[in-house]
């Protein structure tokens, strides 16, 4: 038996779960291995299971690392310990009711490592109000040859619009090329109120700076622009979980970045200063805790109109 097929049984606050393939190169650039990716998750665990909790749960497995073929799995696998809690939600695409994983806590976390899941895709709402969005989130993504920096510019944009109407928002990088913003609400709120407001300030800075801002996804119109995707205001759709490695050359992290650090990153038109890899945003959670978490509890109210 090779070292990469061996198996271990490890105890995780009181759950036995077996490891395998621990020595397992998932990001062949670098050579970081599924061990590796097991250790950066129970190490981010603190910060990054609350945005987990009550979240329904899509897996993007890649069994054999980032070069590799990929798959969503949407329904939690049917060979999954008793004690993983699911969540059950229509599909009206397949006519059927799906059960989503919940990574209600750490050993639940670590299960869906050990299937090859380097991505975590979360909803916008907890499962028992699937109809309520907790957050409106804009996915800023540039259109080479623009780059996070430019994502920066734009962000910077919508952060003051919100400003102007007493509200907070909080920045991530998406772990890939872009930027996303988020604004809690964690107030009574529905997904065609937020993808009304979204759509229309997308719409509203597209008209006054058509240079520079896109709203809509056609590839063609995209380029040397910088796409504010509002469709992500949406209660069938997932997006990057904060913490979450990404399926990058390198294990670039998708991570809660500071104002501060959104504005050095434009003025020194430097896209390095927004990546992280894993080591590096541990490191971030020890020195600065999870930035993100306002987004679970700041209550906020949408403007009544744009």
């Amino acid at each position: 038996m090779s070292a990469a097929s061996k198996t271990v049984e490890v105890n995780v606050d009181g759950r036995v779960l077996k490891l395998t393939n621990l020595d397992k190169v998932l990001w062949p650039e670098v050579g970081f291995t599924k061990g590796q990716m097991i250790d950066y998750y129970t190490r981010a665990a603190p910060a990054l299971l609350p945005h987990l909790k009550d979240r329904p749960l899509t897996l993007k497995r890649y069994p054999n690392g980032v070069d590799g073929e990929m798959f969503y799995e949407k329904n939690c696998p049917a060979h999954r310990p008793p004690w993983i809690k699911t969540a059950k939600v229509w599909s009206g695409g397949n006519n059927r009711f799906m059960y989503y994983c919940l990574v209600q806590d750490l050993p639940s976390l670590v299960w869906v490592a050990q299937l090859g899941t380097i991505e975590l895709h979360t909803s916008l709402s907890l499962y028992k109000k699937l109809e309520q969005p907790r957050m409106l989130v804009f996915d800023l993504d540039p259109g080479p040859p623009t780059t996070i920096v430019q994502c920066c510019e734009v962000a910077g944009w919508l952060r003051q619009w919100f400003l102007e109407h007493d509200m907070q928002s909080f920045c991530k990088t998406s772990g890939s090329k872009g930027l996303q913003m988020y604004v809690p609400l964690n107030t009574p709120v529905d997904y065609e109120q937020t993808k009304l407001i979204s759509k229309g300030l997308a719409q509203m800075f597209e008209r006054e700076r058509p240079d520079q801002v896109v709203h809509m996804q056609r590839k063609t119109l995209r380029e040397g622009r910088v796409l504010i995707d509002w469709s992500q205001n949406d209660e069938y759709k997932t997006t990057v979980n904060v913490y979450s490695l990404r399926a990058r050359a390198r294990p670039t992290v998708s991570t809660p970045v500071t104002w501060e650090e959104v504005e050095r990153c434009f003025e020194a038109a430097d896209p390095d200063l927004l990546v992280f890899d894993a080591h590096q945003v541990l490191e971030r959670i020890d020195r600065q805790g999870d930035l993100f978490e306002p987004v679970l509890t700041l209550k906020q109210k949408l403007p009544k109109e744009l």
